[in-house]
């Protein structure tokens, strides 16, 4: 995954009920990878946390107070260490704003301590600063525990109990201060069983297990070569959809091996972190995006998959349901009306403005 997602793989095929094949799942892939990269240019921010370094001018060609360093479109969630001519600056000396951030995009000196900007040799890129940097709050989730060591190894994998069943390809995880993006999912044992036998028919919706709490609704199982869809839990009963994901309907008998879509394939030490060791129990996080982004990365992946089928000959949306062509709409034919609204909604709530501002 060449950068970070604004939505998973499961999302987008959800909403279109896309059948899991290889060529489907490399479409959509396609699909997401270049909404996010939209986003970022029309919302002017990127909404994953970076972690590193940043360098800036001292003396900058800001007029700023001799405080005051405005990041631009730098913008930090936290700050761990700052140099300034050489000279380490506490990060207890330092004001972040604005004061509703993160993001904040400035850093002040406390004027009441003894620390203060410089240049040392050279006013060029006289300040470092280190921390994370995003655009938007990177805020978390905590998603399920390791229930095993995992070594400082990037081959080396772990299992996680997880608590939320809608994890996808896509996400961001964090477990102690490394970062780890979801490139995959795959079947792993639950270690439990069919009670019943089933019927290859659509109507017999049970599948009988020792431990419904093990499961949830979103969940995918995989009986034999038939996936389901956990629709319900009722208690150790299962409710599922019948030969979900393009699989065929089949009959079991009791007792076969039942299978769920638990196990993630991982690129590790990823967004500036570094590869490291876990131990077991260490608790595993999710990295939320903003819901109106997430949305118009959705909106936007689903409006080339569609279109990619369609040899983009869909006209867009018009007010009142009805369809446009170009000959309506010469100057505004690019998007639906959806679409634009989704754009609208993201940027008042997310996007990066312009700003007029005293120094």
């Amino acid at each position: 995954m060449a950068q970070p997602w604004y939505t998973t793989r499961e999302v987008v095929k959800g909403a279109l009920d896309i059948n899991e094949t290889a060529r489907a799942n490399a479409q959509v892939d396609r699909a997401i990878e270049s909404a996010s990269r939209q986003i970022e240019g029309g919302l002017h921010r990127t909404f994953y946390p970076w972690h590193g370094t940043r360098r800036f001018d001292w003396p900058n060609s800001q007029r700023a107070r001799p405080w005051r360093l405005w990041l631009d479109q730098h913008e930090l969630v936290e700050v761990t260490s700052m140099t300034s001519g050489g000279v380490a600056i506490p990060p207890g000396n330092l004001v972040l704003y604005p004061t509703g951030g993160p993001p904040y995009n400035r850093v002040e000196i406390d004027i009441g301590s003894a620390s203060a900007f410089s240049s040392g040799d050279s006013h060029q890129q006289a300040i470092d600063i280190t921390g994370v940097w995003a655009g938007c709050p990177a805020d978390e989730d905590q998603i399920g525990t390791l229930t095993g060591n995992l070594d400082a190894d990037p081959a080396d994998t772990a299992s996680i109990t997880w608590s939320v069943t809608d994890l996808g390809v896509g996400d961001i995880l964090r477990i102690g201060d490394e970062r780890l993006i979801v490139t995959g999912r795959t079947m792993a044992d639950s270690t439990q069983d069919t009670g019943g036998a089933l019927a290859a028919s659509a109507a017999d919706v049970t599948v009988a297990v020792s431990n419904g709490g093990a499961f949830g609704a979103g969940s995918v199982l995989l009986v034999g070569a038939e996936r389901m869809l956990v629709v319900d839990v009722a208690g150790n009963n299962l409710v599922v959809k019948r030969a979900w994901d393009g699989s065929v309907l089949a009959a079991h008998s009791s007792g076969v091996d039942v299978y769920h879509l638990a196990g993630v394939d991982v690129d590790r030490a990823q967004l500036g972190t570094v590869l490291a060791a876990h131990t077991s129990g260490a608790a595993v996080y999710r990295h939320v995006v903003p819901g109106p982004v997430s949305a118009l990365c959705v909106g936007l992946a689903l409006a080339q998959v569609l279109g990619e089928q369609s040899g983009y000959a869909r006209p867009g949306s018009a007010p009142g349901g009805s369809s446009s062509t170009k000959r309506d709409r010469p100057h505004d034919q690019k998007l639906g009306v959806g679409l634009d609204a989704l754009w609208a909604t993201a940027y008042a709530a997310c996007g990066r403005k312009a700003r007029t501002r005293a120094v």
